[in-house]
């Protein structure tokens, strides 16, 4: 599914089965809560912290497209196009640090 693809089945699945978006300041929130979350689960997986309930399925996938799912939320309730977004922004980190990471001698 491409990302324009991702924006239309959202916006249909919340225009329908979830009725209507929350508003834009709700969803910045539950996307820091889902963040939240994300980075809970990374750093008992990456990290030196470890669960609580070790025989719980974890799916890193599942809260990472939970993530996906209210940032396209709130593109769609914003008006902005995220693949156009992407693309552009692509092109702005390929210029502005196009020798950035290679002449850094941290990452060598």
């Amino acid at each position: 599914m491409t990302i324009a693809e991702a924006q239309k089945k959202i916006d249909l699945w919340i225009t329908t089965t979830g009725v209507r978006y929350f508003n834009e300041l709700t969803n910045m929130s539950l996307l820091m809560e889902e963040v939240g979350e994300l980075a809970r689960l990374m750093a008992r997986i990456y990290g030196e912290q470890s669960f609580k309930n070790p025989q719980k399925d974890h799916d890193l996938g599942d809260e990472m497209a939970d993530v996906l799912w209210v940032l396209i939320c709130l593109a769609n309730q914003t008006g902005v196009d995220l693949t156009s977004a992407l693309e552009k922004n692509l092109l702005k980190k390929s210029g502005r640090d196009a020798n950035r990471h290679k002449d850094n001698q941290k990452l060598h």
